[in-house]
């Protein structure tokens, strides 16, 4: 059953209103004595999903900027601030926003209910080295679970129930109704990434990646995970010689020649993977960790994942 929604402000929205007031009082109106309730969100590929749902019925602020690696970026005080007056914190979690945790924490201290979603929707662990995974990391949750639309599509609705839930003043069946058209875009582009992607034949269904992003990709649509430049989850890790060694050798052995790239970190790692082989390895930019600016090619989840599953196809058919 759904909790009742809080009848009065939080004591830590109390400066607000108390400006608001001070505001009315004087001939100059105050800008920035925006009281309406506030969504935060980390990352910007959740922002997008979350904006979805939200609407026009709350703030929602986007902490993580275009084309940000969400392994690396950081908060400013405002932008920490900015998780402490929140009424509801959406996070991906599961150790991605690694300097933003901290932070998360401290506005959930502060009285703001949060949701993390990578852990609500049944996330994938790392496999072991020989299945193509992070080593190191084999046991440990995988955080990137948007490479698979049926987990957004799951993760969207729980943030519906959270902003109904957690966020006064929201007009719940405006909410709802926002979720509902979203849940069918959702559903459209999983049928249109199916459609796609029987045109790539079952031996050529192989990826090789910068790093290990793709793992809920594959497994909702049937690939296989070769390995990945860096041999990590993270971008914040290095590859050895010995693994790029590895890797290359995998490489041959499955006749893979095409490597994904993330489009916002340096391809440099990718392209020596094509001189090891010889030159005979395709390089090919995804857009893995985040959206783009407006305009941009990827500035939605739906236009990332619509552009991804393009590019993969193309890239592993030799279109």
């Amino acid at each position: 059953m759904t909790a009742p929604k809080r009848s009065v402000l939080r004591l830590r929205r109390l400066p607000a209103a108390l400006a608001a007031l001070a505001c009315a009082g004087t001939a100059t109106a105050c800008a920035d004595a925006d009281d309406r309730p506030r969504v935060v969100v980390t990352t910007n590929i959740l922002g997008d999903v979350t904006q979805q749902i939200v609407g026009d019925e709350a703030e929602v602020t986007v902490l993580m900027k275009p084309n940000a690696d969400p392994h690396s970026f950081g908060l400013s005080a405002v932008q920490a601030a900015q998780l402490e007056r929140a009424d509801l914190v959406v996070f991906n979690g599961l150790g991605l926003e690694e300097n933003v945790l901290r932070h998360v924490q401290s506005a959930r201290d502060a009285g703001a209910a949060t949701f993390e979603a990578g852990k609500a929707v049944d996330p994938l662990t790392f496999q072991a080295h020989d299945e193509g995974g992070p080593e190191e990391e084999a046991g440990q949750p995988d955080p990137h679970f948007w490479t698979d639309p049926d987990r957004v599509r799951k993760a969207a609705g729980l943030i519906a129930e959270q902003v109904v839930e957690h966020v006064d003043g929201v007009d719940d069946k405006a909410i709802r109704a926002n979720a509902d058209r979203y849940d069918d875009q959702l559903a459209d582009l999983t049928a249109w990434m199916d459609k796609s992607f029987d045109r790539i034949p079952e031996q050529r269904r192989a990826l090789v990646t910068n790093h290990h992003v793709f793992g809920y990709l594959a497994d909702r649509f049937g690939f296989r995970v070769i390995g990945a430049v860096i041999p990590s989850g993270t971008t914040l890790a290095s590859p050895s010689s010995s693994d790029l060694r590895s890797l290359t050798q995998a490489m041959r052995k499955a006749g893979v020649q095409t490597v994904f790239a993330d489009s916002s970190q340096p391809k440099r790692l990718a392209e020596v993977l094509r001189t090891e082989l010889g030159g005979r390895v395709r390089v090919v930019e995804l857009y893995s960790e985040s959206l783009t600016a407006k305009g941009e090619g990827a500035d939605t989840y739906l236009r990332m994942m619509r552009a991804n599953t393009t590019a993969m196809t193309d890239g592993l058919t030799g279109a």
